[in-house]
């Protein structure tokens, strides 16, 4: 029979890790977030991250209204130029949004010329400073820390359980698609552009977040956790389904081989995350120029923390291509079929997405 969220399932773990959990509201850091909050963006109420350009906004305006002044770009509104800019209409009109930014007081010139004149070139902490802050905001918004995906995982070497396995790939994908909903920019984007990413790089962030935690891929729980030994496969099928297996290993074994450090893996997510190979995407040069931010602050990271290794920042980005190597559908198959019957990961993440850290997992009893 079916699990509710109190009975133990890895929605009341999930739910718990990502309410209560030390950068939750119910941590110590709790108070400081309540006090954020009370300070809006002045263009679309949502909130603030600080002030930008001379006004208190979130970073959706921000970059909106930087990338609008520095690429000098016109928009034109296809109704009566006074079009609502609030947290839920403001991607609908460019120009309206434009507009209410100017309106507000937010200053071209400041956004033109950044934080020195570009012919000038600045000191080099301030740059640092600027890409360390990205890549800060990427890692705080890791909903917890790697330690608690649990201790198991922490020890390569130890044998875990079937439903152990299941829980810990459930936390995971968890964690995936809630670290998208808390990174810059992401929750700027439209609904439907969210999904469409979430959707086609799930399997990859999942596979970057296994590596991560050292999560132990030993082929016989696997296997058991896949069902394969409660329905009988063809001889050709286990065997093709073993590849899959071995290429996942694979992938893990050899991020894990490069050490990567946590804001890597933070980096590597963000450039996976923001592709434009997700159909439909209603502003394709957007996602782009999210993609290269996420590249440039790797880089420059990389760069200023291992400069003994100048070949590293090439062998990070080489490895992303053959992620993409490990099926999403074997994925599904051994993590996630006990855990969710017939129900589509792309249904799951959609759900998840819209409904956050109150997500309820259809969880099915391990028999």
């Amino acid at each position: 029979t079916p699990q509710t969220p109190g009975q133990g399932g890895p929605a009341s773990t999930l739910a718990q890790t990502a309410g209560g959990g030390q950068g939750g509201p119910g941590g110590p850091g709790g108070d400081k977030q309540q006090q954020q909050q009370h300070i809006e963006c002045v263009v679309c109420g949502d909130k603030s991250s600080g002030k930008h350009y001379g006004q208190f906004t979130c970073e959706g305006c921000k970059s909106f209204f930087k990338r609008s002044v520095r690429r000098n770009l016109s928009y034109t509104c296809r109704a009566n130029r006074n079009c609502p800019i609030d947290q839920h209409h403001r991607n609908q009109c460019q120009y309206c949004r434009l507009k209410k930014c100017l309106k507000v007081g937010m200053r071209r010139e400041a956004a033109d010329h950044g934080q020195f004149a570009p012919d000038q070139p600045g000191p080099p902490s301030t740059a640092t400073c600027t890409l360390s802050g990205y890549i800060s905001l990427l890692l705080r918004a890791e909903p917890y820390p790697t330690s608690r995906f649990g201790s198991q995982c922490m020890q390569p070497n130890n044998i875990m359980g079937i439903e152990n396995i299941c829980e810990l790939a459930a936390r995971m994908l968890f964690s995936a698609v809630e670290w998208a909903r808390n990174i810059p920019f992401f929750p700027d984007l439209q609904i439907t552009d969210q999904v469409a990413l979430l959707r086609l790089t799930w399997s990859e962030l999942f596979v970057l977040n296994a590596a991560q935690c050292s999560m132990p891929l030993h082929v016989a729980p696997l296997l058991a956790a896949a069902g394969l030994h409660a329905s009988p496969m063809s001889a050709d099928r286990v065997v093709a389904f073993m590849d899959h297996i071995r290429i996942f290993q694979e992938q893990v074994e050899k991020l894990k081989a490069l050490h990567v450090d946590s804001a890597e893996y933070s980096c590597l997510k963000a450039i996976v995350l923001f592709t434009s190979d997700a159909c439909g995407l209603s502003d394709v040069a957007h996602v782009e120029s999210l993609q290269e931010k996420s590249q440039c602050a790797l880089e420059e990271y990389v760069r200023s923390q291992y400069p003994n290794q100048p070949t590293r920042f090439g062998k990070l980005l080489l490895r992303l291509p053959s992620l993409r190597t490990v099926s999403s559908s074997v994925i599904e198959q051994l993590f996630f079929v006990r855990l969710v019957g017939k129900t589509p990961i792309e249904t799951l993440i959609r759900d998840m997405l819209l409904s956050g850290s109150s997500f309820n997992w259809p969880y099915m009893a391990i028999q």
